[in-house]
């Protein structure tokens, strides 16, 4: 099958690279020549596990392509992905803006019938808003489908390629045959595709993440509690999280949750229900969470050294907002480095996959090292934020042979405080006492 797939940022590069590695002919178009001109000569912008490996076999052999035509994509693509970026406004509503573009440029080149899907995350009503658009320049016919994806930063092609299920929302049966065609391959361990209506499809992508969402913040509000009773929340997530009703995933308390999906999609839904006149209390109180805790390493900070960090040098361990990803939007690290410097203090970071991230995005505010023992040298503590699996195991010795003064602010629980503390350190954990 031929598809076309407009925009080259995460979900596209993903999606695009995905479909071709199962014998379609994908293009991937983008308004960005420099970007264009970089994937062709094989340089991929994101960092994702597997994703550079299966971008340059499929290229090689012919059945992912790269191109700035838009036009012509769209003209010889039997079903069209709309991948572009819906950047949050101000008040957290979605911007549809790059959306309803490309479904105007789908509109104005059909020459035959085509699927048009939504794969970027949208509020509910958009379908009707695409359908609308591409109704305005073309009287050919056309089915439109909100196909929304789940793919998490870290396991995407996994994602992709071995998906729990797969939603389709649309009320074209022509277009319900060639989406379910098109995922067959996908879906041979017996996996279901769900076929909806486009509003209960888009609505489903904004559930989802705002159910993961909230049993991060649960756990982060648990953390604060345990802090307070003497508990060890770590241990409360073990007994609960053996009840089958509830599960261990998303229960690990922590600095926060970030990165372009969670903080968005919360946001969008908290807009969308006030739109309809409901104001939901429960996703409030999982945005108002979050926020909060990501000042929580820095409050315990503060309070160790008494209120005064002037001259204080913190060494920090992760940058990205979770492992295997470079992403740093929304991430916990940049509050803390915010505030941290707000305060007199300086820092030096490392993180296996950020590095060039975080130097667009902060400059030569802070300072960066090539490993994560060399970050320690002279600090006055250590913060862990990030939960890369090449920082559980390290020495605590060969730590404390680097750090200027053995504290350890570990934001992710990802150290055994006893063994810390008896290795000599002073160890602040999250709902650990």
């Amino acid at each position: 099958m031929k598809i076309a797939v407009i925009g080259t940022g995460y979900v596209g590069l993903v999606v695009g690279t995905c479909f071709a590695e199962t014998g379609n002919r994908v293009t991937c178009v983008d308004v960005d020549e420099d970007k264009i001109r970089k994937l062709k000569n094989g340089e991929v912008p994101i960092y994702e596990p597997g994703l550079e490996e299966l971008i340059g076999r499929n290229s090689s052999e012919g059945r992912l392509l790269f191109s700035t035509d838009v036009a012509q994509a769209i003209r010889e693509a039997t079903v069209c992905f709309i991948a572009v970026g819906t950047p949050p406004d101000e008040d957290g509503s979605a911007d549809l803006k790059y959306v309803l573009a490309v479904a105007r440029a789908i509109g104005e080149n059909l020459n035959d019938f085509k699927v048009v899907v939504t794969k970027s995350t949208v509020p509910v009503g958009t379908n009707a808003k695409v359908q609308a658009e591409v109704e305005k320049v073309t009287d050919k016919e056309f089915a439109v489908v909100s196909n929304p994806e789940f793919l998490k930063e870290g396991a995407a092609i996994d994602d992709f390629m071995k998906p729990d299920r797969v939603v389709i929302g649309t009320n074209s049966e022509r277009a319900r045959d060639i989406m379910t065609d098109l995922y067959a391959p996908f879906m041979r361990t017996g996996k279901p595709i769900i076929v909806m209506d486009p509003a209960s499809a888009e609505m489903t992508k904004y559930a989802a993440n705002s159910m993961l969402a909230t049993r991060i913040s649960f756990m982060n509000e648990m953390a604060q509690i345990c802090e307070r009773v003497g508990a060890d929340v770590n241990l409360v997530r073990k007994g609960i999280g053996t009840d089958q009703r509830i599960g261990f995933p998303f229960l690990f308390a922590g600095a926060g949750y970030g990165g372009s999906c969670f903080p968005k999609d919360v946001r969008a839904l908290i807009r969308t229900a006030n739109d309809h006149g409901y104001e939901p209390k429960i996703v409030n109180a999982v945005e108002e969470v979050n926020h909060a805790q990501k000042a929580v390493v820095f409050e315990k900070i503060l309070k160790h050294f008494g209120g005064d960090l002037k001259g204080k040098h913190f060494a920090m361990w992760g940058l990205a907002f979770k492992p295997k990803t470079d992403d740093m939007r929304e991430a916990p690290s940049v509050v803390i480095i915010d505030k941290l410097l707000e305060h007199g203090a300086t820092v030096t970071a490392f993180d296996p996959e950020a590095m060039k991230e975080a130097k667009r995005m902060l400059g030569d505010r802070i300072k960066y090292t090539n490993t994560a023992l060399e970050a320690l040298d002279g600090a006055d503590a250590m913060i862990l934020i990030t939960e890369w699996a090449e920082f559980r195991h390290v020495d605590p010795d060969e730590i404390s042979k680097h750090l200027g003064n053995p504290v350890l602010f570990d934001g992710r629980n990802i150290f055994d405080p006893r063994r810390m503390r008896e290795a000599g350190f002073t160890y602040y954990g999250i709902g650990v006492s």
